[in-house]
């Protein structure tokens, strides 16, 4: 059997496991590396080409585990992390931990073992609270949380590694990303899923504030899609950073009326007080990404509602297994020109 050429860390979750879908659907391999503690292997047991997935157990602060999952693959797709800004002020040293240690040990495991490129799943948290819109790279970062602050070190490492070890990386900036196989329970939940999942259970949706702050809520399949463009690209990265999303900007009471259509029904809303860290406006300006990997948002975020919504009944009624297999990135192609994916790697 192959060496698959493409190793996803946090592939059990909600990107990643979106990233297997659209990977085995080309009839890739692929390797999941996921300790389990926020991921799930049932957000992939619904897919076809189980064949194609080779299910790794491990932490990514594990190095061992780490040269074990990354042993023979050419791309790694870095999407492990201890995600939520609420969830890293209440536990920062863990936060630093395992976001910035992680992922220095998989940068550091890459570059022993001759990976050729690493994307990472870099976030727009990293812009804070700037007071210009849209948010582009050249912007002086200003992060409002530990997570933030992890995210943005891990960019700096990033580039570092790319500068000394001469292996390719890029980070993609994520904005507010939502679709199926996100999870709307606990605390730390995702704004999309946890209103529509409260709509579901005719329950009020919960907003922090008074509902007017905006955000670029991309489409799953639009960063699935620029993970893609990145992984394939000819061109040799060197720690560069990309906005990924949907370029435009969505108050939380407008997504609550885009939910209600989607439901057909009013739905009620309850105002809760504002989060700290919490930024009020954020909007991205995805020129870069286009220019150096053709990308653009091909999903508009209202036509992500009704998958979403598909998703999280079935995941209500059905369990987690079945409602995997609403995953709609499986249909993402693979860009068709891999250029340098091609060259200079032989699978063991």
């Amino acid at each position: 059997m192959s060496t698959p050429r493409y190793l996803i860390t946090g592939g059990a979750g909600f990107i990643g496991s979106n990233l297997v879908a659209a990977l085995t659907a080309a009839g890739e391999r692929v390797r999941v590396l996921d300790n389990l503690v926020t991921g799930r292997w049932e957000h992939l047991d619904g897919l076809p080409h189980q064949s194609l997935i080779e299910r790794v157990t491990g932490d990514i602060r594990d190095a061992s585990a780490v040269a074990a999952a990354a042993e023979g693959v050419e791309v790694i797709f870095h999407q492990a992390a201890l995600g939520s800004v609420p969830r890293s002020v209440e536990t920062p040293v863990e936060a630093d931990a395992v976001n910035v240690g992680g992922t220095v040990t998989v940068l550091d495991v890459a570059r022993r073992q001759g990976v050729r490129r690493v994307l990472f799943a870099a976030s727009s948290s990293a812009y804070g609270e700037t007071p210009a819109l849209p948010k582009h790279e050249g912007m002086e970062p200003m992060p409002l949380s530990p997570y933030a602050v992890t995210k943005l070190a891990c960019e700096h490492y990033m580039k570092v590694f790319a500068d000394i070890y001469g292996i390719e990386t890029l980070s993609l900036r994520y904005f507010n990303v939502f679709g199926p196989n996100q999870t709307p329970d606990g605390a730390y939940a995702a704004a999309i899923p946890r209103f529509i999942d409260a709509a579901l259970q005719d329950r009020p949706i919960p907003i922090f504030g008074d509902g007017e702050q905006t955000r670029d809520f991309c489409y799953i399949e639009n960063t699935v899609a620029a993970n893609l463009l990145g992984a394939t690209s000819s061109k040799r990265f060197r720690g560069e950073i990309i906005n990924i999303a949907g370029g435009r900007r969505i108050a939380l009471n407008e997504l609550c009326k885009e939910i209600s259509r989607a439901l057909g029904r009013d739905i009620a809303v309850e105002h809760l007080p504002p989060r700290a860290g919490d930024i009020r406006h954020s909007l991205a300006d995805v020129s870069r990404a286009a220019e150096l990997i053709g990308y653009e948002p091909r999903v508009r975020w209202e036509d992500g509602i009704a998958p979403t919504v598909t998703y999280l009944r079935t995941l209500r009624e059905e369990g987690p297994a079945a409602a995997s297999a609403t995953l709609t990135s499986g249909k993402v192609p693979l860009p068709s020109s891999r250029g340098a994916a091609d060259t200079g790697h032989q699978a063991s």
